[in-house]
């Protein structure tokens, strides 16, 4: 392996491009020191600049057989480094942007104006979940919360047993519960972001 140092960048190329994972150790114990240099600069973060360039190398790897052989190696490695620092920079300010737009609209945005979308929000997410129950299930439950009848009420009117109602709302009951605490929570994370 350590036979490698004597080959030029082209010669590392046509290995790498063949599969040469001793090529590829040679590229990467050869450049990463500047590369790391070269992207610390831009990013001015040790964790960040390792991660781009874990990537961009894990790439090179993958990439190898698309890589002309003429291609001068050092600048190939420093081009890619920078567009991947612009990408990541772009990434994180369009990620700050829309983060600074929810902070903007949540302080411009009353309390009492917050608390009614949640409410809303809630109300919403609950009726569509009802929406989804089967339907003579939807109609026993719906009788039940939303017309306020008695179990003995909707038998009557629906021509079925008392039994047959408690059992649809229980079941009902059962469907909805986990998925309004999975709603609520989503709503109390929503809350806590504020």
């Amino acid at each position: 392996m350590s036979g490698y140092g004597k080959y030029d960048d082209k010669e590392l190329i046509l290995f790498l491009k063949e599969g040469d994972q001793a090529a590829f150790t040679e590229i990467y114990n050869r450049y990463w020191a500047s590369m790391y240099s070269h992207v610390y600069k831009m990013l001015r973060s040790q964790e960040e600049s390792k991660d781009l360039l874990q990537d961009m190398f894990s790439s090179l790897w993958l990439k190898a057989a698309d890589i002309d052989e003429q291609t001068k190696l050092s600048g190939y490695l420093y081009l890619s480094a920078r567009n991947r620092v612009f990408n990541l920079i772009q990434r994180n300010k369009v990620k700050n942007d829309y983060l600074a737009s929810v902070a903007q609209f949540i302080s411009e945005a009353g309390t009492e104006t917050m608390e009614r979308l949640d409410e809303k929000d809630l109300i919403n997410a609950i009726e569509s979940e009802i929406q989804n129950l089967p339907p003579k299930m939807r109609e026993i439950f719906e009788l039940s919360r939303k017309a306020n009848l008695t179990h003995k009420e909707i038998a009557e009117k629906l021509n079925i047993s008392d039994q047959t109602v408690r059992k649809q709302v229980q079941n009902a009951l059962r469907i909805l519960k986990p998925k309004v605490q999975a709603i609520q929570v989503g709503v109390a994370f929503l809350l806590f972001l504020r």
